[in-house]
C-alpha cells in the first residue's frame, strides 16, 4: 500500500517555492518519502506597507502556522531570519537545514559596489537593519524603503528608478541570480539578520521525526545564538540588529551589533563558548545580551517603548 506524500506548506514567492522545493528534495533523499507542495498566502504577501509598518514579527508566518495547526499540511519552511523568536506552544522547529552563505550582497547599476557609488545615490531595502547600515557607512545615500519580491526590487534598478538595492545573498544565489551581485557585503563588518542563509522546518509538537534527517547542528548552535539574542533584547525580526555566529575549531563565537535607524550609534559585544555543549547558544548569547542592555541597547531597538 503506497503511503501519502508528506504536504510541505510554502509561500507563494519564487524564492520560497525554490526554497521549500529544496527541503522537499533534501527530505526525499533522506528519508525515501515522496512529497508535494502546498501554497498558502500569507499577510506578508497581500501588504503593500513598509515591513516597518507592516507588523514584521510573524508577518510571514501566520498564515503558514495556522494551516499547520489545522491539518492543510504536515510541515512548513521559512526563511528563519523571517520566523519570530517567542516558542510556539503547539509547534516544534524540529529540523535547521545547513547554513548557506549569510551575507548581504549589493546589486547596482553598472557594476558599482557601496564605496564607488555616487554621492546621493538612490539604494533601496525593506529592512530597518540594513537602512541603519547604509546610513552608518555612507550618510550621504537616499536610502528608500521598498516592498517586493526579489525580481521586483532588481527590476527597480535594471529600470533606473533605483541605483542599487540590498538584498540576501542566499536568496539570490538560490534564485540563480548571483550573476547580478556587484559586491557582497563582509560579515563580519556588515553583519545579517538573526538566522539569515538558514532554512527551518516546522511541525507539529511530537512530529519531529518527520524532518530530524535534515537538521544540522552547526548551524542550529549558531543561529540558536543569534536569536536568543534578539529574543532577550525583545527585539523583532524587523529591528536593526545584526548577529553573527560561526562554530569553529570548537568554539561557538558570537558577535551582535545594535544600530540606531539613523544609523549614528552602533553597539557592539561579541562573545565565545565551547561547542558542541548543550548550552554554549544560550551562554553566548546571555553574555551578550547583557552587555549590549547595559550599553543601552534597548532605546535602538524601541524595546523600552
Amino acid at each position: 500500500m503506497s503511503t501519502a506524500p508528506l504536504r510541505i506548506g510554502t509561500r507563494g514567492s519564487a524564492l520560497a517555492l525554490t526554497q521549500t522545493g529544496m527541503v522537499a528534495d533534501d527530505l526525499s533523499t533522506a528519508t525515501g518519502v515522496k512529497t508535494e507542495l502546498v501554497t498558502i498566502t500569507t499577510a506578508g504577501d497581500r501588504s503593500k506597507e513598509p515591513l516597518s509598518r507592516a507588523g514584521g514579527v510573524g508577518l510571514f508566518t501566520g498564515a503558514l502556522r495556522d494551516a499547520l495547526l489545522a491539518g492543510e499540511c504536515d510541515l512548513i519552511v521559512h526563511s528563519l531570519k523571517d520566523l519570530p523568536t517567542a516558542p510556539h506552544d503547539q509547534l516544534t522547529i524540529a529540523a535547521i537545514t545547513s547554513r548557506v552563505d549569510p551575507r548581504d550582497a549589493l546589486c547596482a547599476r553598472d557594476g558599482l559596489t557601496l564605496d564607488t557609488l555616487p554621492q546621493g545615490a538612490r539604494v533601496g531595502t525593506g529592512s530597518p537593519r540594513r537602512m541603519a547600515q547604509l546610513r552608518a557607512r555612507r550618510p550621504d545615500l537616499e536610502v528608500i524603503d521598498i516592498r517586493g519580491n526579489v525580481d521586483t526590487r532588481l527590476g527597480r534598478v535594471t529600470e533606473g528608478d533605483l541605483d542599487a538595492v540590498v538584498l540576501a545573498a542566499a536568496g539570490l544565489e538560490r534564485l540563480g541570480r548571483k550573476d547580478l551581485i556587484t559586491e557582497y557585503l563582509d560579515a563580519d563588518a556588515w553583519p545579517t539578520a538573526p538566522g539569515q542563509g538558514a532554512l527551518a522546518v516546522e511541525v507539529r509538537n511530537g512530529e519531529e521525526h518527520l524532518v530530524t534527517a535534515l537538521d544540522h547542528a552547526e548551524t542550529r548552535a549558531a543561529v540558536e545564538a543569534e536569536r536568543h539574542v534578539l529574543a532577550a533584547l525583545e527585539a523583532g525580526c524587523s529591528a536593526p540588529v545584526g548577529a553573527r555566529a560561526v562554530v569553529d575549531a570548537g568554539l561557538l563565537l558570537l558577535s551582535v551589533s545594535v544600530y540606531s535607524l539613523d544609523g549614528t550609534t552602533v553597539l557592539t559585544s561579541s562573545h565565545g563558548a565551547v561547542w558542541p555543549d548543550e548550552s554554549a547558544s544560550i551562554d553566548v548569547a546571555d553574555g551578550v545580551a547583557r552587555e549590549l542592555l547595559a550599553a543601552g541597547a534597548a532605546e535602538l531597538t524601541g524595546a523600552s517603548s
